[in-house]
């Protein structure tokens, strides 16, 4: 029953979206709380840390882009490490690419199902839920870069990085199995922890947290420290 009890926010403006996502999000058993614009939201995320956050990038005040840099620069690790679900009506690529890097884990494009949306988010609270109760999991370590899958820490030559939930997962996936090739679509599984194929729009935003990992692990380009392109297939840990 753990992801039942999970507190959700959600910030959105539109009176009708805000009541159908809190309603339909209420049915499945989470706590919600609701703020109508990016002020309210932000105050509300930063006092309740909830375990997610449903976030439309267009608010009064704040909009979702800063919230989400905000939240990504606090202190606090819950509240840093928060899953965030862009909600948005702009549907070119370059604007979820924005989001996505800024520290989202993932967005749904308005229209939107709201059966869909609470699938995503129960999927997003299984992952995270689940990798806590494996306490015998095994400290990962490799040239001054280590993973405690246990406290869902990540540190480099001894410093802590901070990463997204989705960051973490796929790091994880690579280094439990280095210099092994992964596809988009195996990464893609492990980003969503779902079974829905992917559509070619959202396979591409795993190039965009494989290049957010790659900053916050100290490189960039085809060849970075850790995560190396496989041309034609996907990216592999460098051991």
């Amino acid at each position: 029953m753990g992801e039942l009890t999970a507190t959700i926010v959600v910030i959105e403006d539109d009176r009708q979206i805000r009541r159908v996502v809190q309603g339909y999000l209420e049915q499945a058993g989470y706590r919600v709380l609701a703020a109508m614009d990016g002020d309210t939201g932000l105050a509300l995320a930063q006092h309740e840390k909830p375990a997610l956050i449903v976030l439309d990038l267009m608010l009064p005040g704040l909009d979702g882009w800063e919230i989400t840099q905000r939240l990504r620069q606090s202190p606090d690790p819950a509240i840093a490490n928060v899953h965030i679900i862009l909600l948005t009506a702009r549907v070119e690529e370059a604007d979820r690419v924005r989001g996505l890097s800024l520290g989202a884990d993932d967005y749904v494009v308005k229209p939107f199902s709201p059966r869909e949306l609470v699938a995503r988010v129960q999927a997003a609270l299984r992952r995270i839920q689940r990798l806590p109760a494996v306490a015998t999991a095994q400290v990962l370590a490799q040239g001054g870069l280590r993973l405690d899958p246990t406290y869902r820490a990540v540190t480099l030559d001894g410093d802590a990085l901070g990463l997204t939930a989705v960051e973490f997962d796929l790091l994880y996936a690579l280094m439990r199995q280095p210099g092994r090739p992964f596809t988009r679509d195996e990464l893609l599984t492990v980003a969503q922890a779902s079974g829905d194929a992917p559509d070619a729009a959202y396979e591409r935003t795993i190039d965009v947290h494989i290049k957010n990992l790659r900053h916050k692990l100290g490189g960039a380009g085809r060849h970075s420290r850790f995560v190396e392109t496989v041309h034609g297939v996907g990216y592999r840990f460098i051991f």
